[in-house]
């Protein structure tokens, strides 16, 4: 149970839902309440649709491509530590995304389900949950069930955007952003000293 936990709490930190809630006030400060509904569960389908893909096909890339589990361990884990460091020491993810919307037509895809749902981090971190080589089919589904728990949580923040904002206000969307990154980072660390540990461990 703990282990559910834990890895909810870090899908829930790498994809980081409140932090999405200023890009998709701005991505949709054009549009009536109803197509503001419309694009925050729309988003978050094709948020959960992009994930899958990668939870499905992400390992046999890698396969494909002849990484080692131990050099994907590191890997994985230093390319989330650099996502997790933009997020603590950069603008801040609600400032960067808002900063990138350039065609409010196409909000939908692009910034909210990706790259502000479904993030360059978010993808790293199911494929190396899924790894085949380290859970069984039942733990990726169950990985995937928490996948798409927190793109429900996701898509219900979003809807009520605009309470959120009010009660948490921008300097604590960005606090909490900020926070997540820390989480982010930890695990991210644990990752690339497993995936060191492991190859010491196999060679010597």
């Amino acid at each position: 149970m703990a282990e559910l936990a834990a890895t909810f709490f870090f899908l829930f930190a790498v994809m980081d839902p409140i932090g999405s809630v200023p890009v998709y006030l701005e991505a949709t400060r054009d549009f009536d309440g109803w197509h503001k509904r419309k694009i925050a569960i729309r988003a978050s389908v094709l948020a959960f649709l992009i994930l899958l893909f990668f939870i499905i096909v992400g390992q046999l890339i890698f396969e494909g491509m002849d990484v080692s589990l131990d050099a994907f361990q590191v890997s994985g884990g230093v390319i989330l530590f650099l996502f997790a460091l933009t997020m603590i020491f950069g603008d801040g993810k609600p400032e960067r995304e808002k900063n990138r919307i350039t065609d409010y037509r196409h909000v939908t895809v692009f910034p909210l389900a990706i790259p502000s749902i479904a993030s360059p981090g978010a993808i790293m971190a199911v494929v190396i949950l899924t790894d085949n080589n380290l859970y069984t089919l039942e733990q990726q589904a169950i990985t995937t069930f928490l996948v798409l728990v927190v793109i429900f949580l996701t898509a219900l923040i979003l809807l009520i955007a605009n309470k959120v904002q009010k009660i948490i206000g921008d300097y604590g969307i960005t606090v909490i952003s900020k926070i997540m990154g820390l989480i982010l980072a930890s695990y991210a660390v644990q990752s690339i000293m497993t995936g060191i540990k492991s190859y010491f461990i196999t060679t010597l």
